[in-house]
């Protein structure tokens, strides 16, 4: 099971016209490419606009956009969100994402790509780890954070510090596989309960 690729999902959380994260998404996926025993799959919310009642009765359209998400969340041993802060918080259609899923976020570890005006994105962050906290997932520590990145990166999605941004992806990467591996071995051994 140690050799088993450690299943990530990327979540890219921004739908905003005109939005960065495409940028920086392009950015991470080469950091990712350079870590070895990592299996990517990639949920960008502006390509998945989700329902936002909850509850209830879905429609069949609904359930169908919703199905392959759920399954990708469920799938996944690990996951990374990728986002920017909008005023002083998270964008809305991460938190639709979040609260549509609860079982399958548990016992899983949650690292972060932020990015944002002066602050980074860090208070994004800040707030997503007591949301991520309250579904049983383990956030990591250190993440990746662009602060005022416009001007940063090339129309390659280049970083003009590059080697400092990849060392930082990489500490997370390293610390996301750790956690993910450890706690796919526990959930394996004893079943998470809540």
């Amino acid at each position: 099971m140690s050799n088993t690729p450690l299943r990530v999902a990327v979540i890219v959380a921004s739908t905003r016209q005109g939005r960065f994260g495409s940028t920086v998404a392009r950015w991470f996926d080469r950091q990712t490419g350079q870590h070895p025993g990592l299996e990517i799959e990639v949920l960008d919310l502006a390509e998945t606009p989700l329902p936002v009642v909850l509850g209830g009765d879905l429609s069949t359209e609904d359930s169908a956009i919703l199905a392959p998400v759920t399954g990708l969340l469920e799938r996944a041993e690990a996951y990374v969100v990728l986002t920017p802060e909008y005023n002083h918080s998270y964008p809305a259609a991460l938190k639709n994402l979040i609260d549509w899923h609860y079982t399958q976020w548990r016992a899983k570890p949650v690292g972060f790509v932020s990015y944002g005006g002066l602050g980074g994105g860090l208070r994004a962050v800040e707030h997503l780890r007591p949301v991520f906290a309250e579904l049983h997932a383990v956030t990591i520590r250190d993440g990746v954070s662009f602060h005022s990145p416009w001007t940063d990166f090339d129309a390659e999605a280049n970083h003009r510090d590059q080697e400092g941004c990849a060392s930082a992806a990489k500490l997370m990467l390293d610390q996301l596989a750790w956690w993910g591996r450890a706690l796919r071995t526990a959930r394996a051994e004893l079943p998470y309960s809540a």
